[in-house]
Parts: structure tokens; C-alpha cells; sequence
């Protein structure tokens, strides 16, 4: 291995695999340096770097000959796999292009400069909103084919198969509304395309004079539900800010006015999602609050507008 940075995988992304994957994860992370050195000599891969702020791949930063490029790597392969599928299908349409991939990895344009839209919050949160509008508008012309895709409805059905332990009893009531909310909004969808699925602020980039999205997840549903991934990021940020409830109701007006979607519909799907994110957060031992401060929210305008 000629570049020790290969070897220096961040300890904190290195905690996160273990807990997620146990002797797996350990064993996956021991063979990174070998696997990334077979990928760099099978696609003539060059200078990698580790970027920041990893989550739950290994991204990394570099050159195939003189391209600029992102290679991703992941024990999700299906996860993997579906992000591939969606950006083929999203091709040409508002997303990064898709230069190869194989069974648990990725290589991936590399978006120049690569500034996000977090650069736009909080003192234009109107123009991030113009813009994420049209990534949707781009990405919404994609043609499913015949892949298959999952369903908002299957990611839904955690709402009621999540086992709440006692000391949640207020998760457990807001699950349970939660639930019959989704199957009315459910029932009601009209609009079906293919979703990016968390279309937020780190996953829109400026690339060579346009914004285009990255890292989908591929999911079947009505842009309504996609703008609620919008409405609660940047989320370390947004809700320590003064403004925390004005800056939410603006973001759910303004996306009602630019899709043609009443804004109550929005408000439900930030409700039910903000659940989601609750149970996902509790289950990861991360910090629930924003979560709770968002779902508080969300209930006092669906009461408003009822």
C-alpha cells in the first residue's frame, strides 16, 4: 500500500460499523486496506482520500486517470446495489453520474466544487428551496423500466411493527396516530414517481454550473412525502436556531405553493416521517430531541389546520 491514508480509517466511523455489524464489521474493516488497493489497481484509481463526516460507507475522494471521482464503499451491499439502480435511472436527470459499480462499492462523478446547500442556510433558505424544487422537477422525469422499486408504504410499515418500550409511552401514542395517518395518506396518493427518498441539503452538490442530487436511496411515492427530508435539515443546525418554528412553516408554504400540494399534506407527511425518525434515532442510541421538537410542531399545525 503506497498512501498510509488508506489505513487511517476514522475511529468514530470505525465505532459505528462494529455496532452496526459486530464481527462482521470489525472483519470488513480490518480487509478495507486490501480491498481498496484491489479496486484502485482494477480501475486505475489514484490519490484517495478519506472525506469528513462519513456515516455509514467509507467515502473517499480521488482520480480514475483524470477524472475526478467518488469511490464508496459499503457492507450494505442491497443498499449499494439500490442507490447504482436509482442513479442509472436517474441519469441525465438532476443526479450525479454513475461511472461503475460492483458487489459493495461504487465509483461515482465527482461534483466540482461540490458545494451543498447547507452554504445557503439560514440567510437564503428561499433560493435552497428554488433549487431543491427543480432537482425534483429533473429527477421526477425518470423512467422506472422495468426495475423494481421499494414502496413508501414499506418503509411505513415500521410504524406498525415498532415495539416501544414502556418508558416511551408518548412515542407509543404518537406511533399509533402516526400509523393511521400514513394509511389515509397512503389511500389518497395520486402522484407516484421515483423518489430520491432523502433529498436534504448534503445531498444536493453544485457541480460545473448545476445542482445535482447524490446519494439516493430509490423509493415509489408523491413528492409530498420527499420535501419532508428538506424541512428538518440541516438538522445539527436548524433546531438551536431563534427561528426554528417560523423557518418550518415557511419551508412547508412555499414547497406547498411551488408543488401545487396543499399544505396540510406536507405537514402530515413531516409528522409521520419526524416518528420515523424517532424510532431510528432511539434504535441507534442517538440524540432524539430534534425529533421530538419537529413532531411537537408538526402536531400544533395539524391541529391549526384541521
Amino acid at each position: 500500500m503506497r498512501d498510509d491514508q488508506y489505513l487511517f480509517i476514522p475511529l468514530l466511523f470505525q465505532k459505528t460499523m462494529i455496532n452496526l455489524y459486530g464481527e462482521k464489521g470489525q472483519a470488513w474493516l480490518e480487509n478495507l486496506p486490501s480491498l481498496i488497493e484491489h479496486l484502485s489497481h482494477r480501475h486505475h484509481l489514484q490519490n484517495l482520500t478519506i472525506v469528513d463526516n462519513l456515516s455509514y460507507n467509507l467515502v473517499l475522494k480521488g482520480w480514475q486517470d483524470t477524472t475526478p471521482i467518488v469511490l464508496k464503499i459499503g457492507l450494505d451491499k442491497k443498499a449499494l446495489h439500490q442507490e447504482a439502480t436509482t442513479l442509472k435511472a436517474f441519469a441525465s436527470h438532476g443526479a450525479i453520474s454513475l461511472l461503475s459499480h460492483e458487489d459493495g462499492s461504487l465509483i461515482l462523478e465527482q461534483a466540482i466544487p461540490g458545494t451543498s446547500l447547507k452554504s445557503f442556510f439560514p440567510h437564503d433558505d428561499r433560493q435552497a428551496i428554488e433549487i431543491t424544487w427543480a432537482t425534483m422537477q429533473k429527477l421526477y422525469h425518470a423512467k422506472i423500466g422495468g426495475e423494481k422499486f421499494p414502496h413508501i408504504a414499506d418503509w411505513l410499515h415500521l410504524l406498525q411493527t415498532y415495539k416501544v418500550v414502556s418508558k416511551n409511552q408518548d412515542l407509543w401514542a404518537h406511533q399509533m396516530r402516526a400509523s393511521r395517518l400514513a394509511d389515509k395518506l397512503l389511500s389518497t396518493m395520486q402522484q407516484a414517481v421515483l423518489l430520491h427518498g432523502d433529498l436534504h441539503h448534503d445531498n444536493i452538490l453544485y457541480h460545473q454550473g448545476k445542482w445535482l442530487a447524490i446519494d439516493p436511496k430509490g423509493v415509489i411515492g408523491e413528492p409530498a412525502y420527499e420535501v419532508a427530508a428538506f424541512i428538518r435539515n440541516p438538522l445539527s443546525h436548524l433546531y438551536t436556531h431563534a427561528n426554528f418554528e417560523r423557518l418550518i412553516n415557511e419551508r412547508i408554504l412555499l414547497f406547498s405553493r411551488l408543488l401545487q400540494i396543499p399544505a396540510q399534506r406536507i405537514q402530515e407527511w413531516c409528522y409521520v416521517q419526524s416518528i420515523l425518525c424517532w424510532m431510528w434515532a432511539l434504535e441507534d442510541e442517538e440524540n432524539t430531541a430534534p425529533y421530538q421538537q419537529l413532531v411537537n410542531f408538526c402536531t400544533q399545525l395539524i391541529m391549526a389546520s384541521s
